[in-house]
């Protein structure tokens, strides 16, 4: 009778390629729609929440900005499949272009809706470092697919990425708040602040573990996206 391999038996491997893939379809999940909500706003449906109307720089960034960072969340989970980057290498390039041009209108628009925010110099300056960072991230990303550095080109996209997924925190933050029965106007300056460092800190984290586990940067920057396939 037939038995499995001890060392088939006890690899993790299997259990941490299943966690990954669910990881990246809830991630992909909540993007999609969260965009598809942010539509409203380039398509003037439904009305604006108060502490959202009140930016002074509400028209006309805030659409443009809600344009833009929808795109990045449409595209974004799904350059982080192998599969689709084996097969079609043209896709991929071409949705990578539009990924990169929404977060770059999208961080510039940014800017200004940070700048015009009315809660307050604390969600200012959390708002203005989320779309500054977002920005070189993004930039950083080119750069590197540009130089032909692959392996760096999808450490920065990682980053970017978790910075971008920031519309997605931000939205579970608020009602959260609002279910706490906290004020959003009082919660706006945390939140302008946690609906992006905890992301930017866990790609970090996870970017450490896996260049750790393999010894090499290059390697573990590769195992991380070729993971989902």
């Amino acid at each position: 009778m037939a038995t499995s391999s001890p060392d088939h038996a006890t690899d993790p491997a299997p259990a941490r390629r299943g966690s990954v893939r669910i990881a990246w379809a809830v991630m992909a999940l909540m993007s999609v729609l969260v965009a598809s909500v942010s539509s409203r706003y380039v398509l003037g449906i439904g009305t604006v929440p108060g502490i959202v109307a009140a930016n002074r720089f509400f028209d006309p960034w805030l659409a443009l900005h809600a344009a833009a960072a929808a795109s990045a969340l449409l595209v974004g989970p799904f350059q982080f499949l192998a599969s689709i980057r084996a097969r079609y290498p043209g896709l991929h390039r071409w949705a990578g272009r539009v990924y990169v041009a929404a977060c770059l209108t999208g961080g510039v628009a940014g800017i200004w809706l940070a700048i015009g925010v009315s809660t307050g110099a604390v969600a200012r300056y959390g708002f203005l470092a989320l779309a500054i960072i977002w920005l070189v991230s993004t930039a950083l990303a080119l750069r590197a697919v540009l130089k032909r550095d692959f392996a760096g080109h999808r450490r920065w996209m990682i980053r970017s990425f978790a910075l971008t997924l920031a519309a997605v925190t931000l939205r579970i933050y608020l009602p959260t708040a609002l279910f706490a029965g906290i004020d959003p106007t009082a919660a706006y300056p945390a939140i302008a602040w946690l609906c992006w460092v905890p992301n930017l800190a866990a790609a970090e984290l996870y970017l450490s573990l896996i260049s750790g586990r393999h010894g090499s940067p290059r390697r573990s920057a590769i195992s991380i996206t070729n993971i989902i396939t």
